[in-house]
């Protein structure tokens, strides 16, 4: 069987320790693609945070798609287009940053240019920061300022109080939206059963395909568990 989309995770899959493609990986995934290969970079990033690596694979050519947001939307590369989307329904944006208030802990979200918070200079948030190499915008309410459709928002705090606010946001928004730690500072909320093994299943609907013709790469990606 001829895999046709191989969808890999960044951190520690596409990229190695210092976070770079390799020149080896580049040419091995860049002539996948020349074959007719679907590349699909996936990701809890924001698709902001995807696209300088979806470029420098030169997907925009070649072909392939960003599945970004924990699979919240996937965007082919070639045209811009979005294939798959599941939006934070918007009475969600000030209950979670009143929640996040009420546990004095930091929420964010992401406008086209990068992160934007709050709390600018919260040092868990800046992580978020590192990790998608993104800009960081300081906001007032951020509430308010979310005037536009949104895929998640992430919780940072100290890695002592995750599991305790996590327990607590599941209690709170039960049914309504989905809460889950990413890691020891980050806590997600996106809607109810995004995930990214779900994106990939519609994403190959579309495309006509199964799950025997694909290959799926690195954290919640296992391919033996989506085939």
């Amino acid at each position: 069987m001829q895999y046709k989309v191989l969808a890999l995770d960044l951190d520690g899959t596409l990229t190695n320790t210092e976070k770079v493609i390799t020149p080896r990986t580049k040419a091995a995934l860049q002539e996948a693609a020349r074959r007719g290969v679907c590349i699909v970079l996936a990701s809890g990033r924001p698709t902001v945070g995807i696209e300088p690596l979806a470029r420098e694979l030169e997907l925009q050519k070649y072909g392939g798609c960003i599945l970004s947001y924990n699979g919240g939307k996937i965007i082919d590369c070639r045209t811009g287009e979005t294939l798959y989307q599941k939006q934070l329904d918007a009475q969600y944006v000030p209950e979670l940053c009143a929640f996040a208030a009420a546990q004095n802990v930091t929420i964010i979200t992401y406008n086209k240019e990068g992160v934007v918070t709050e709390h600018p200079d919260d040092k868990w948030a800046l992580r978020e920061c590192f990790t998608c190499k993104l800009p960081m915008t300081g906001v007032d309410d951020l509430a308010k300022y979310v005037d536009y459709p949104i895929c998640k928002m992430l919780i940072t705090l100290a890695p002592a109080r995750r599991d305790e606010v996590c327990a607590e946001g599941k209690k709170r928004f039960e049914g309504q939206i989905d809460l889950y730690p990413s890691s020891p500072f980050f806590i997600e909320a996106v809607p109810l059963g995004v995930a990214k093994d779900v994106s990939l299943g519609a994403l190959l609907e579309k495309m006509g395909l199964t799950r025997e013709n694909l290959m799926a790469c690195g954290d919640g990606l296992n391919d033996r568990s989506m085939i």
